[in-house]
């Protein structure tokens, strides 16, 4: 018996012939049918190949939310070429050095960034530059490329170990890692979505986090695409469009991270809005303080806290509906055929309830590894197929999850471990405190100190006593800061997450200097 194909491009195809008059997508108020989208993607295809686009060709997209991303990434899997998407924010040199790297046959950018592009042209590799919207120059848009090019009458069937989509890791540290996700990787996190998440398909996903993220592209995106589900696209995260639009297309599910609940929370629409659509949000990215998961609760609206990376597709552990209020906090338990173990700073397994260690996983929606970079891959995923996360987590007696910290977060102070997350969540409570982050800055007496940088609500003042007699009641003194530095706003990359390396820069490098 031939294996079925599994692949990103057939199983949409497959879709579309089940359900081909269902609404598929809605961007800026126009629907596209599961079949309308097809087609398109087809007629895009064919063009590609036409071009010289053919199996395991890197085919790039740069821009915000938009159509044109899906068009781009499904045209390419159906040919077997292998989708990149990039990360809209970066500059010229980042974007320069990460499109030489995938080398990259074929780039489509939008409007707003084909400026970036244009300026470092000359030492890209591409053959073809796409417009994503209207024609421009040097930049023939979709409808010019294909001109009357008839859609792509078959697919190229793919194995499930042939890579789909690199995904370039947001590079906080050193030089960016492509991260390959096959075929496989990516049905087998949608299966494990689908069995774990009450997933249905007549669900309305909003989908606001940008799409060359991991958390905005597949957490509830192409899963609500494989159940014929309905996605609302929006061209970027607005806290006010998004609590309408909620409202205005019955919305029943979301994917968000912390920082945008925060900005939702903070919506003067917030307390009057209708929210009673939503079955589920969603949340990644970044543990969510227990105060907005209580804020969220009153208003009826559970959180439900997954954890997942780039290099698992991304799912590892998620908080089903009916734990949500008995384990707050928690990150919940392993998806269906993955496993998730800690292991102490010697390798050992660690097993014990509350006893903390880094959090390593092995399934088949683990990554294929790093392009290029077969030390980086050997060095992240060991002999028996763990890979190891960087992150700090531990088991409660339960068996569910909780996520502390990143390894490297973690502060040492006169011998007692620090959890930067556990400190955060903490004074986020601080009624002056809009948001805060925690670092480490080394200490002659007691090796590192805490350091809390935080942004303050509107009219709000704080100083360190104030704070660290607030905190007395609620931390152990070892944990209190005894710095205060207060910021706008804390830096954040595209995915939501704190950047503590430009934090550490400007507050404990320089100050050591």
């Amino acid at each position: 018996m031939t294996a079925p194909d599994i692949g990103l491009g057939n199983w949409f195809f497959q879709r579309s012939r089940r359900t081909p008059t269902r609404p598929a997508l809605t961007f800026e108020g126009r629907t596209a049918t599961f079949a309308e989208l097809q087609t398109r993607f087809d007629r895009l295809a064919a063009a590609l190949r036409a071009a010289g686009v053919c199996r395991g060709d890197r085919v790039a997209f740069i821009g915000f939310n938009q159509p044109a991303f899906f068009e781009t990434m499904f045209a390419a899997a159906r040919l077997g070429a292998i989708f990149v998407p990039l990360n809209f924010r970066l500059t010229g040199p980042e974007l320069d050095y990460i499109i030489g790297d995938a080398g990259v046959h074929t780039i489509v950018a939008d409007s707003a960034h084909r400026g970036v592009i244009d300026g470092i042209r000359k030492t890209l590799p591409c053959k073809h530059y796409l417009s994503a919207d209207a024609d421009a120059d040097g930049w023939p848009s979709f409808a010019t490329f294909a001109g009357k090019t008839a859609p792509l009458a078959n697919g190229e069937p793919v194995g499930p170990d042939e890579v789909a989509v690199i995904m370039y890791t947001s590079g906080t540290t050193g030089r960016p890692k492509g991260a390959m996700l096959t075929h496989g990787n990516i049905w087998w996190n949608n299966s494990m979505s689908l069995l774990t998440i009450d997933a249905h398909e007549t669900d309305v996903t909003l989908v606001v986090a940008p799409l060359f993220h991991i958390g905005g592209l597949n957490v509830t995106t192409l899963t609500a695409f494989q159940k014929g589900a309905h996605v609302i696209l929006h061209r970027g995260f607005d806290a006010a469009r998004w609590i309408e639009d909620v409202a205005k297309y019955k919305v029943t599910t979301a994917f968000a991270v912390p920082a945008m609940l925060l900005a939702v929370s903070q919506n003067p629409a917030f307390e009057s809005a209708d929210l009673s659509s939503l079955r589920t949000i969603i949340c990644g990215g970044a543990p969510v303080p227990e105060p907005l998961l209580h804020l969220y609760a009153k208003r009826g609206v559970p959180i439900n806290q997954g954890y997942g990376l780039t290099e698992t597709a991304p799912m590892v552990t998620f908080l089903t509906s009916e734990w949500g209020a008995a384990k707050l906090g928690s990150a919940g338990k392993a998806g269906f055929f993955i496993d998730v173990a800690l292991a102490d700073a010697e390798g050992k397994f660690v097993t014990e309830p509350g006893a903390r260690g880094e959090v390593l996983c092995r399934g088949p929606n683990v990554m294929k590894g790093y392009w290029n970079k077969p030390e980086a891959t050997a060095a992240a995923i060991d002999p028996a197929g763990w890979f190891h996360t960087g992150d700090v987590g531990y088991f409660d007696a339960d068996g569910f999850l909780y996520i502390c910290d990143r390894v490297k977060d973690m502060i040492i102070t006169g011998g007692e471990n620090v959890y930067p997350a556990e400190v955060e969540a903490v004074l986020y409570a601080h009624p002056a405190i809009a948001e805060v982050a925690i670092l480490g800055q080394p200490d002659e007496k007691w090796g590192e100190a805490v350091v809390a940088v935080a942004a303050l609500k509107p009219g709000q003042s704080l100083n360190l006593e104030a704070l660290r007699a607030w905190g007395t009641e609620r931390l152990a003194r070892y944990k209190l800061p005894s710095r205060l530095e207060v910021v706008d706003a804390l830096p954040r990359n595209p995915a939501g997450k704190v950047l503590k390396f430009e934090l550490r820069k400007r507050f404990v490098e320089a100050k050591s200097k």
